[in-house]
């Protein structure tokens, strides 16, 4: 397994996302993720589901420091009186004394970039976090985040597929030593899944269309992703892209896909997302 060092942090570069999974659908994916290999597995407030991510991870053969568990704040409890009460919440429900990796979900609407990352600092002094970021966090955001926080920032998870043109965030990130960690990172599948491009190199490499685009992810520096599957079967293929390698010219043909620019999250409460 690839791991990203970023700031101090050391993140498994492949992990397990669980967005709209819940009970025991989800306490099981994440028993069976931890058994067949993975060792990052990534939740949110937001997910209504850390009860069921501390029930996976309980019932794996693991150790909690063989785990690098990521949780994250929903914007509106990103304040002076939610935001501790908030961490302190989702330990409870992990069935944990930290979370290895603590971001705020999206930017809040009112900006205030130094309050939210003496929020972040206090849960990290509180040992409750031990490393610190964002998401969704566009490349001002991310800048005004890293020059204001004591503690430095280790990741800013962000929408991130053969469809979607992240050139600035991803040198961003590059220049302060962030790591990029990607959701939806296969366009939520199909149509994806069907382009000839993709078919090609795939048949090539002899792997699935989906282990090249999670391949395409992984290779570049100081990048990860956090494929969702509810199918076991699944995850041994997600995690099976660490015995090849996609040439220059390969690597070049997926990244010329994102003048597409497709975003799939995209919401009202959305930062104004930096142009292609």
């Amino acid at each position: 397994m690839k791991i990203l060092e970023a700031n101090g942090a050391k993140i498994p570069a492949l992990g397990l996302g669980t967005w709209q999974m819940r009970g025991d659908q989800c306490a099981d994916i994440v028993k069976t993720a931890l058994g067949t290999g993975y060792r990052h597995i990534d939740t949110a407030v937001m997910y209504e589901n850390e009860d069921a991510v501390g029930q996976g991870m309980k019932a794996s053969s693991l150790s909690r420091d063989d785990i690098f568990l990521t949780t994250k704040v929903w914007p509106t409890d990103v304040t002076e009186d939610n935001f501790i009460k908030t961490v302190a919440g989702s330990l409870e429900r992990l069935g944990t004394d930290y979370v290895d990796l603590l971001l705020i979900h999206w930017p809040p609407k009112v900006k205030a970039v130094a309050d939210w990352a003496k929020l972040l600092n206090e849960a990290a002094e509180r040992g409750w976090a031990r490393n610190i970021g964002v998401s969704n966090f566009t490349v001002a955001l991310l800048n005004e985040m890293v020059a204001a926080s004591e503690r430095p920032i280790a990741c800013n998870q962000v929408e991130n597929h053969p469809y979607l043109d992240q050139r600035k965030i991803r040198a961003a990130c590059a220049e302060h030593g962030v790591a990029l960690m990607a959701y939806c990172p296969l366009y939520q599948g199909r149509p994806l899944m069907n382009n000839p491009v993709l078919m090609d190199i795939a048949a090539a490499c002899g792997k699935t269309e989906a282990q090249v685009v999670l391949r395409w992810h992984v290779q570049h520096v100081g990048a990860g992703a956090i494929p969702k599957t509810a199918t076991p079967s699944r995850l041994a293929e997600n995690l099976d892209i660490f015995d090849f390698e996609l040439s220059d010219d390969q690597m070049a043909s997926i990244t010329e896909l994102t003048s597409k620019h497709s975003r799939i999250c995209d919401f009202e409460f959305s930062p104004k997302w930096d142009a292609a």
